[in-house]
């Protein structure tokens, strides 16, 4: 249960969009569930216990990496008064899509035959792989919109009054959330669309233009709102259409001097009238400022045939600027490749160039910049680079991990937290998803039912079949089952089970109040005789994470002239991993034997694990401060071992291979042990 509900912002609630019915006469629009939303806006945000995982450094800029829902995070930071000067966000598109991991298998250290050929170029052998989802991006286009409102309301509540926000987002949502951001951030601070080539071209569309950009919406809350004009150097193009070149070499061209928005007075500057985008005396200086070679002119001022100032009329020499000032088309900045040197093997990864841009413009040194779906962890790597203060949020343990990983290689110090919402996540939320649905027991997913509502079936010889509703924990709007989320499993989905259903079982994560669920069930639910059964999620959770096991060896040992300690790691089972690999092999050989059978060329090389299985560690750590399970983690030193055999010691990349150990120079109370697949499990040494 939340501790409380932290209150959003004034006036919460301006307005909200409706797509299939679009009203001329009223400036709203409305969607789906609307009532819904704004019920859940106006209890608030939910505040749940907050727990240190991890501090690395001192962290005295209390730069935080946040492991939960967005809602939450922003709850926390709200009540303890933290605001945030700049916001990027790059959530889910809504692209129907599945994002996943490419899972790769270590060498294992104890062969030496397979570490000698670990220097040789690889090849597809060496690189045996296979895939796990990380998160879903399947919304239908109201749920959506409905999250994304509440995520967006949340943000704002925690923004300082002169912040500004960029939401990152593709051509097919884009719009709709825009109509969103105008409600709750106001039409007047809408300042940019920007159109950024985020893909190379390419030949997948016969019936219309390819898709290569995505749109970067950005507001700020106020006039005082920072933004620092970037430039970007002249291109020859630009010079030959816009410069015009004087015998001396120089370049020059005179601007618009009129007001674009029509809001100053109009007033006579030496006999030519107009609204002048600037003040008499700002003018008279450039009047009277040292005479240039610019033919037909008078001091900086453009002149017409008539001796009297042109509209565009402020001379300027491109010598005397830094460059092109950025525009809203962002086609210089290229996205990550595969052979990039940023990549991080993490889906939807943004490039650092993108973001430094964005954090140059709309912050400085000092301020606070926060991502709420921090994805590979680029907008805190970036930011603490440029001299920020960063906030990484997700709910995605991938993503936790991974930016971690990247924050102590660029030397960053920072708090990593937990939303200790009761919600023990498998990984992530698409995994956890899928693995609940195996952990209840009698489960049948395939019966014939709105999967809206139903996740499946359970049969019993007293009830017969007994249809389960889950809430989803990809939509955190779902974790509170309240009145309003169970007057549409009476009102919508009840009615629609076939007249042999006797019997429902609803799961949930929070009752605000069980007392009064219980009571509005009784008064509601009289229009069948269908009795609703409310059973803990929590329950089943808590069975979902299970840990790794490992054998190791401590002890002292001599490295050059200095005593240190040594674990060294000799066996590592990971139930999960073995899971998934057989998986691959089973699916891999049914594709071999397909293509055999039709007559195709195809081999067939399944992944093998040896029997120390050491191969599966991606990264480790001890702790020489304490021999608590549960405290937080101090790293004193870590290793993570690259796909390539390589490791990287303490955030620095080495050529060396790993050798199954990882030394010390204070004996080590505590080991933290890393799959490839993201599962972390501590052995007290």
């Amino acid at each position: 249960m939340a501790i409380r509900y932290i209150p959003y912002y004034p006036d919460t609630l301006q307005g909200q969009a409706r797509l299939d019915n679009f009203v001329r006469t009223n400036r709203m629009l409305f969607y789906k569930d609307n009532d819904k939303v704004k019920t859940r806006v106006q209890r608030g945000m939910p505040l749940y216990e907050v727990s240190a995982k991890e501090t690395v450094g001192t962290n005295d800029k209390g730069n935080i990496v946040m492991h939960g829902e967005c809602l939450s995070t922003c709850a926390y930071l709200k009540d303890k008064g933290i605001e945030v000067d700049l916001v990027y966000i790059d959530p889910p598109f809504a692209s129907g899509a599945d994002y996943a991991k490419k899972i790769y298998i270590r060498r294992n250290p104890l062969v030496q035959k397979a570490i000698a050929e670990a220097e040789q170029q690889l090849d597809n052998s060496d690189m045996l792989a296979f895939e796990e989802k990380m998160y879903g991006d399947i919304w239908d286009k109201e749920r959506y919109l409905n999250w994304m409102y509440e995520n967006l309301m949340a943000i704002k509540a925690v923004m300082s009054d002169t912040a500004s926000i960029y939401v990152h987002l593709d051509d097919h949502i884009g719009h709709y959330v825009k109509i969103l951001m105008d409600e709750i951030f106001g039409e007047d601070n809408y300042k940019n669309d920007i159109a950024w080539r985020s893909t190379a071209s390419h030949n997948d569309s016969s019936k219309s233009f390819s898709s290569i950009s995505d749109h970067i919406y950005f507001y700020s809350l106020s006039e005082n709102s920072v933004f620092n004009t970037l430039y970007t150097e002249y291109t020859e193009d630009y010079i030959d259409s816009e410069w015009t070149k004087l015998p001396s070499g120089r370049y020059y061209k005179a601007e618009n001097m009129l007001d674009p928005q029509m809001k100053m007075n109009a007033y006579d500057f030496h006999g030519t009238t107009a609204r002048w985008r600037t003040t008499p005396e700002k003018f008279e200086i450039l009047w009277n400022a040292e005479q240039t070679e610019v033919p037909n002119s008078h001091g900086r001022i453009k002149l017409g045939k008539n001796g009297k100032p042109i509209k565009r009329c402020r001379i300027v020499f491109m010598d005397e600027l830094p460059g092109a000032p950025v525009n809203d088309i962002w086609d210089d900045i290229n996205y990550v490749a595969g052979r990039s040197i940023e990549k991080v093997d993490y889906s939807t990864q943004k490039p650092e160039s993108l973001l430094e841009r964005i954090i140059k413009a709309s912050s400085n040194k000092g301020m606070l910049v926060a991502d709420f779906f921090g994805g590979s962890g680029v907008t805190a790597a970036v930011a603490h680079k440029l001299g920020r203060r960063f906030i990484h949020n997700d709910v995605n343990i991938n993503s936790i991990q991974t930016t971690r990983d990247r924050l102590v290689g660029v030397g960053a110090e920072f708090t990593m937290m937990e939303i200790r919402d009761g919600v023990s996540l498998f990984r992530n939320p698409v995994q956890t998803m899928d693995k609940l649905v195996k952990l209840i027991p009698g489960l049948n997913t395939d019966a014939n039912l709105d999967k809206r509502f139903w996740a499946g079936s359970i049969f019993s010889s007293q009830n017969g079949q007994m249809p389960v509703y889950l809430p989803n924990l990809l939509d955190s709007s779902c974790r509170v089952m309240d009145t309003t989320e169970m007057n549409h499993i009476i009102r919508e989905a009840l009615p629609d089970l076939s007249n042999d259903v006797k019997h429902v079982i609803v799961y949930y994560i929070d009752v605000e109040d069980m007392e009064a669920l219980n009571q509005f069930i009784h008064d509601e639910n009289t229009q069948t005789d269908i009795e609703i059964e409310l059973r803990d999620l929590k329950q089943i959770l808590d069975e979902v994470v299970m840990e790794d096991e490992a054998t190791w060896t401590l002890s002292e040992v001599q490295v050059e002239l200095f005593t240190k300690w040594q674990v060294k790691m000799l066996t590592f089972h990971s139930d999960y991993v073995m899971k998934k690999i057989e998986a691959f092999n089973l699916k891999a050989n049914q594709q071999h034997t397909k293509k055999v059978a039709d007559g195709k060329k195809s081999t067939f090389k399944p992944i093998e694990i040896s029997d120390e299985g050491l191969e599966c560690i991606e990264w480790l750590s001890v702790d020489c401060t304490s021999a608590q399970k549960d405290a937080p983690w101090h790293s004193d030193v870590e290793v993570r071992i690259e796909k390539t055999g390589t490791v990287t010691v303490n955030g620095n990349k080495t050529r060396d291979l790993w050798d199954a150990t990882i030394i010390s120079e204070d004996k080590p109370l505590r080991l933290k042990v890393r799959n490839i697949c993201g599962d972390e499990t501590v052995f007290i040494l």
